[in-house]
């Protein structure tokens, strides 16, 4: 059996596309004692995957030129040597950029829970809402009244945040490129109002929907947009960096904000964090999330490519502005 991949040919200097990866093939090898060889059905596409390419260091080692792209994907066990995994079981991991791979003792694999779909799976009731309900609720700890501003609002993440802000009594406004992703927020996300970033002046935008200024924001963008943010905030305020995907492809280093000083004379906290260090936890979020969900107190869009030949140019859709919603790819469907 082959088994098609997409390997990091070249380290990208601005925006990462298709001409940064090479197709390669390998023969999928019988497995050995305690090894589980899973066929990916669905990958995960996130802006993080931007920086994994740069030999820089980070909480992740850096994808090696030559290796296999890394990447989050739910899969169906084709055959297994290990206790606790059987063939037809749905399983998620970082599966990368290849139809087929083979875990040692099911490292790394985790069942998915009767019920939820591969899509689900990755999305809202993956890292994605793990991501926006932790970010969210341990690092701000929003109230009834307060004012939220999210930036990258029409994003994987930053739509379940301004959800989960809304059930927790916040008035919430978000930040998004053009009138669709805007329109979509207010009517269908239930947010109570949007800044389009494209056709408006993101400081004009707060200043007109912030007049209270802001209590929480929570930023997936950085650059400039973060710069506006730290102008309107309110005392004792609360700044959650979870991304900066304005400045991932930027070949020299985007400038920091100048009015840094604002979070002293208001008193406000800056904090970032990394949703691995949540993932023992996974059990406290899906008994407030599923729910939710269930209930359609939050909704998940997601914008779903097809094809194993599409997969480098899916990536570059995150930081173009293509997707609306979680960024995923098809490669198959669950026998």
């Amino acid at each position: 059996m082959k088994n098609q991949q997409w390997r990091l040919s070249s380290r990208p200097e601005g925006l990462i596309g298709p001409e940064h990866f090479e197709r390669g093939m390998e023969t999928v090898l019988d497995l050995t004692a305690g090894q589980v060889l899973v066929k990916n059905l669905y990958l995960s596409f996130d802006p993080t995957q931007r920086g994994w390419v740069n030999d820089t260091e980070s909480y992740m080692p850096p994808v090696a030129i030559g290796e296999v792209m890394r990447a989050g994907t739910v899969g169906q066990v084709v055959s297994s040597e290990a206790p606790g995994f059987s063939v037809g079981d749905l399983v998620q991991g970082l599966g990368g950029w290849q139809e087929y791979f083979v875990s040692d003792g099911g490292l790394g694999l985790s069942k998915l829970p009767a019920g939820i779909t591969p899509q689900q799976a990755l999305g809202v009731f993956g890292t994605t809402g793990l991501t926006a309900y932790f970010g969210l609720l341990d690092l701000s700890d929003p109230k009834p009244g307060d004012t939220i501003l999210v930036s990258g609002a029409a994003g994987a993440t930053g739509q379940v945040v301004g959800q989960i802000a809304k059930i927790k009594g916040a008035r919430v406004i978000g930040i998004a490129g053009g009138p669709e992703k805007c329109r979509w927020l207010v009517e269908e996300a239930g947010f109570d109002a949007a800044i389009d970033y494209k056709n408006e002046s993101v400081d004009a935008g707060i200043q007109r929907l912030c007049p209270n200024r802001i209590n929480i924001f929570f930023d997936n963008v950085g650059g400039d947009i973060l710069e506006a943010a730290l102008d309107h905030l309110a005392l004792n305020a609360r700044v959650i960096l979870c991304g900066g995907i304005a400045g991932y492809n930027a070949v020299t280093p985007v400038p920091g904000p100048k009015n840094i000083m604002n979070l002293v004379i208001t008193r406000s906290r800056m904090e970032g964090f990394i949703v691995i260090d949540y993932l023992s936890r996974m059990a406290e979020f899906l008994a407030d999330m599923v729910p939710w969900y269930q209930s359609g107190k939050i909704i998940h869009l997601e914008d779903v490519q097809e094809g194993f030949d599409a997969i480098p140019a899916t990536l570059q859709r995150l930081f173009s502005g293509q997707n609306q919603g979680k960024q995923l790819l098809r490669l198959a469907d669950p026998v």
